[in-house]
């Protein structure tokens, strides 16, 4: 018997397809891309140029970026140095403050479920002789503040914690964290790039050093970004990764690029003064699809602590269904499974597995990324479809049924034909 998928009627105002994958990227909003035009055409000066007016322009738009960034994160200026992007604002923050204070130890600290930006440059330091020691997490996705205690000896230079996660949306304790690493006199960095522009953030209430952000992840622009540098109690010193003609207070040459450090700033400026109105009605459309699901659907389960959370962050195992093949049944709907797609091979993610789950069920996971254009029309249409699809690969599935009547999957033996 083949198994007709029906569509479900369109309601009015949703158009296919459906984004919400707002955790990978934003979509730019166009008071960001209004801000930015300008400085494509007439305001085309390099912020270099200290001999005339151009450049004069283009170093005052970058100085009110630099405001409006430092502004929502509780910094200031002069604090803030213009990268490409969280990769590059990463990589500066633990090469540099390795490099730079190498004489005063080798230790690093970070956690099993970090971005790979992190976790692949502390891997480069582990080659040049740092030590870098990988927390682990609980169940919920948080480290143990004991771990990290016990981890710090007399060699640590550095502890790089994110913020919240980018997939499972889990908010580290990061205020505990900054306040024990000053305490210790460890420098504290984080990737806070899922959380900037989402949920309060304030280096200096949460003992935050370094911290890395990003434009296109909060409705500004790709290719753009900002590393924070604290400048007092303690000055951070980092080393150069890129020479050149000493922009950016000597930590990172190469000529601005002035329309998307325009683009970044208004981005910040439109978090700082919408976030919390924005944060409520994400929250309030992020359960409203939780629930739908969750009332729909059995062997379903939620990852990561609910209690501390991003607000449009939902990510859910449907257990007994193949995350590809649920992809394909939702196709209109841009959303990402729990497995990376590398290569030929289809991995479990790291992050899922480091909560304790097992290949089958991280495999069957799905983050949803509801972010500022979403309605709650599309919310309600993708919660429907969702619900169809896992019914209908479950009527095919005999591991669902066998589950339904109790029978305990990891004891069955199976025959090999």
């Amino acid at each position: 018997m083949s198994t007709v998928l029906s569509e479900p009627k369109l309601p009015s105002g949703v158009q296919l397809p459906i984004y919400m994958d707002n955790h990978a990227t934003t979509p730019l909003d166009p008071r960001v891309l209004e801000a930015m035009l300008p400085y494509f055409t007439d305001k085309f000066g390099n912020a270099a140029s200290r001999n005339h007016s151009f450049g004069w322009e283009a170093e005052k738009a970058v100085d009110l970026a630099r405001e409006q960034i430092a502004k929502l994160i509780g910094a200031t200026a002069k604090e803030i140095i213009f990268t490409s992007g969280a990769t590059e604002s990463d990589n500066l923050a633990i090469k540099g403050i390795g490099e730079m204070y190498r004489e005063r130890g080798n230790h690093i600290i970070t956690q099993v479920t970090e971005h790979k930006a992190i976790l692949d440059t502390c891997k480069r330091m582990e080659k040049q002789g740092y030590r870098v020691t990988y927390l682990p997490v609980n169940a919920d996705g948080l480290i143990e503040m004991d771990d990290l205690k016990r981890a710090i000896d007399d060699k640590t230079i550095l502890v790089t914690i994110m913020f919240a996660n980018n997939e499972i949306g889990v908010i580290q304790p990061i205020a505990e964290i900054g306040k024990l690493c000053h305490e210790k006199g460890i420098l504290f960095h984080t990737d806070a790039v899922q959380a900037v522009g989402k949920i309060p953030v304030d280096v200096n209430a949460m003992n935050i050093d370094v911290l890395s952000l990003s434009g296109h992840k909060i409705y500004g622009p790709k290719g753009v970004g900002a590393l924070y540098v604290r400048r007092r109690n303690p000055r951070v010193q980092i080393a150069a990764q890129m020479d050149g003609g000493g922009h950016e207070r000597g930590m990172r040459s190469g000529t601005l690029n002035v329309p998307g450090i325009v683009g970044l700033g208004a981005a910040c400026e439109i978090s700082r003064l919408e976030m919390e109105e924005e944060a409520a009605k994400l929250s309030a459309m992020r359960d409203r699809l939780r629930e739908k699901l969750e009332s729909n659907l059995d062997f379903v389960h939620v990852n990561g602590s609910m209690e501390h959370h991003l607000p449009g962050n939902l990510n859910m195992s449907f257990i007994h269904v193949e995350g590809e093949s649920l992809l394909m049944g939702i196709n209109d709907i841009a959303v990402s499974s729990g497995s990376a797609c590398t290569s030929a091979t289809l991995e479990p993610s790291y992050v899922l597995k480091a909560l304790g789950l097992g290949d089958d069920v991280a495999h069957s996971s799905i983050r949803f990324g509801l972010g500022r254009f979403n309605t709650q029309a599309e919310v309600d249409y993708v919660a429907d479809k969702v619900i169809d699809v896992v019914q209908k690969l479950r009527e095919l599935s005999p591991l669902y049924e066998m589950a339904k009547e109790g029978i305990d999957l990891t004891k069955v033996q199976w025959q090999a034909h």
